[in-house]
C-alpha cells in the first residue's frame, strides 16, 4: 500500500517521513494540493532500484543480442574459459 504524505510534512514531520522510509523500506509519495509532487525514498531502496533497473537494461541487450544470431557458447564452456582465466 503506497504511504501518502502532503508535501507540508517535509517541513514539520521531516524525521517521521526518514523513518518510515528506513523502517517500511518504501518511498513517501508526497501531495501538493491532492495531486503527487514528490517520492522520497531511503538511499537503500534507490540504490536498490538503480540496480534493477541496471540489470533490467542489460537484460534487454543480452536479449536483443540472442534474437539476432550473435554466435553463443555453452555455459559448459564460459565456466571452463573463465576458470582458465583465473588459473592460468
Amino acid at each position: 500500500m503506497p504511504i501518502i504524505k502532503p508535501i507540508n510534512h517535509l517541513r514539520t514531520k521531516l524525521s517521521e517521513i526518514s523513518e518510515i522510509c528506513h523502517k517500511e523500506g518504501e518511498p513517501v509519495y508526497l501531495t501538493r494540493e491532492g495531486k503527487g509532487d514528490l517520492v522520497v525514498m531511503s538511499v537503500a531502496r534507490y540504490e536498490k532500484q538503480t540496480a534493477l533497473l541496471d540489470l533490467y537494461q542489460k537484460l534487454s541487450v543480452a536479449e536483443q543480442q540472442s534474437a539476432s544470431g550473435v554466435e553463443r557458447i555453452s555455459h559448459k564452456e564460459m565456466i571452463k574459459q573463465l576458470n582458465d582465466r583465473l588459473y592460468a
